[in-house]
């Protein structure tokens, strides 16, 4: 936008998409420490992100079989046990 408030670029061809370049450079400090929950003391990559796609399974089962499922694993047996809730 200028300083009147108008929008600069009205189209994607204009868009500027924003680089490496453009951003500053990101130090990586690896720190490790064993995982006490496993027998190897071994770390899964990536494992800050496990937690998301099972509450997005968990809230699809929920809409459409109106189970509330709040353990793991989600299994089809699990799923039978669990008894339905009333809306």
């Amino acid at each position: 936008m200028n300083g009147e408030g108008r929008l600069m670029n009205s189209s994607l061809l204009e868009y500027r998409m924003p680089t490496s370049r453009d951003v500053s450079m990101i130090e990586t400090v690896l720190i490790e420490v064993p995982n006490p929950g496993h027998p190897f003391g071994v770390r899964v990559v990536g494992e800050a992100c496990m937690m998301p796609p099972l509450a997005a399974i968990a809230n699809a089962v929920y809409n459409v079989m109106g189970l509330s499922m709040r353990d793991l694993p989600m299994s089809p047996v699990v799923m039978l046990r669990t008894p339905q809730e009333k809306d």
